[in-house]
């Protein structure tokens, strides 16, 4: 069984240098034309395309290095207009306002996820860029593995593992939690989930790392350099995906891939989507999760009121990691491609346009939630959309609130107080918000 055996110009199964190096250029280009045709009509539209009715101009520019930094003050002026505004220059439709974005996170039909899910058109076989009827098949196919009851008998070693990481890091005043605890904790656990052997979840942060840049590519002078390594990690992780299950290993075993190679051999699940399912778990379980715990460090340095009520009031530590998942996305938002007219109440946007989802903004939206730049961990619950809405509703929602839960319990017992000991470094990825460095000290 093959996993990437197509000869497209996506990724192959390269078993020389040479073919690595064609797939790396035959991947380049495509995406590259991909992405010159949607600037060359971007061009066009800026000449041409006045405001549709009900649409708002904005200056908002999701790629602004200071708005990646601090997007806050950008969306309170976002969700001060109306539910859709237009940046011309960049020829994009934002979306802001609450039910707006839930909406349109349900609308999958009319807003389509086929076009890739960020700024560059990157699209590639995997459930988060997928449509229906494709989309449903494959989720329900991986979906048994992670629903609520079936990630439950994980607790035990996310318990274990979060309580060691946190003594791990207040044994060292001023470590960097992301590199301590952040990082690893999700990594691990998601080996675990997958089947995957202690000793190799290092290799999987790094791939997770280079796979990741592959779906922000921000036009730097250093595109090639970033896109090429997010290429080797693919073709790395398909490698070693490859050899594990040639071996047999994974079958010997009772995680979520066993399961899933046992389902290739009736066709539930091909191959190929077997490997781009992994792919997409290594890329978001990770990133996602990293973002909620680093975050969540953070707000809790800034308000130790909140951390002090916390700890007189332990039972609030599931309310608390959803206030945290409202105050500081993990996932800013993602872009949809309309096929159709899109209307939002007075708003019309044209097929064709691309369209931001903004779930950032709409967790601080004022329509919805009562003082939204306030972290209130007794604020009653809420339907945030943190995790997205509708079909492509984040699958590993339950695992990362369970990691949150477990790190933020174990806090709470050991740790009086959380200080942020230098300057915190945020990453500088547009769509998923959170920190590559945070040095702290748990008093």
């Amino acid at each position: 069984m093959k996993l990437l055996s197509r000869p497209t110009p996506q990724f192959g199964t390269p078993t020389t240098g040479t073919d690595k190096a064609r797939i790396l250029l035959a991947t380049t280009a495509e995406i590259a034309v991909t992405n010159g045709r949607a600037a060359i009509t971007a061009r066009r539209h800026q000449r041409s395309r006045g405001l549709p009715p009900g649409v708002e101009p904005t200056t908002y520019d999701p790629l602004d290095r200071a708005v990646i930094a601090d997007p806050y003050p950008a969306y309170r002026q976002l969700l001060a207009g109306g539910p859709v505004a237009y940046n011309k220059r960049r020829d994009l439709y934002v979306i802001s306002h609450y039910e707006a974005v839930r909406e349109a996170a349900r609308a999958d039909t009319a807003l389509s996820s086929a076009e890739g899910i960020t700024r560059a058109r990157v699209r590639l076989p995997m459930m988060i860029t997928m449509d229906r009827p494709r989309h449903t098949r494959l989720r329900r196919a991986v979906l048994p593995g992670f629903t609520k009851p079936a990630l439950q008998r994980w607790n035990p070693t996310i318990d274990a593992l979060a309580a060691d990481l946190v003594d791990g890091l207040r044994a060292a005043p001023g470590a960097d939690m992301v590199g301590r605890l952040a990082v690893p904790l999700p990594v691990r656990i998601i080996a675990h989930v997958l089947g995957i052997p202690p000793e190799h979840q290092d290799v999987f942060r790094t791939w997770s790392d280079w796979i990741v840049e592959g779906f922000q590519l921000e036009l730097r002078p250093d595109l090639p350099m970033r896109f090429g390594r997010s290429v080797r990690g693919l073709l790395r992780l398909s490698a070693y995906l490859q050899r594990q299950l040639d071996s047999g290993r994974l079958l010997e075993g009772d995680g979520v891939l066993g399961r899933l190679q046992r389902d290739t051999a009736d066709g539930t699940i091909s191959a190929e989507e077997l490997f781009w399912f992994t792919t997409l778990l290594l890329v978001a379980g990770n990133e996602t999760t990293t973002n909620l715990l680093s975050t969540m460090f953070l707000t809790l340095a800034e308000h130790p009121e909140q951390y002090g009520l916390l700890r007189e009031r332990p039972e609030l530590v599931t309310a608390a990691v959803e206030e945290q998942l409202r105050f500081s996305s993990p996932i800013q938002g993602f872009y949809r491609t309309a096929t159709t007219d899109y209307q939002i109440g007075d708003a019309v946007i044209p097929a064709r346009s691309r369209v931001l989802l903004l779930f950032g903004a709409a967790n601080r939206d004022p329509r919805q939630f009562t003082d939204p730049d306030v972290f209130d961990v007794t604020r009653p619950p809420s339907q945030h959309v943190a995790f997205g809405s509708g079909i492509h509703l984040c699958l590993g929602a339950h695992l990362a609130r369970a990691e949150g839960q477990a790190v933020l319990r174990h806090l709470l017992e050991t740790t009086g107080r959380v200080e942020v000991t230098g300057r915190p470094v945020w990453n500088t990825n547009s769509a998923l918000r959170g920190l590559h460095h945070l040095p702290v000290t748990l008093h």
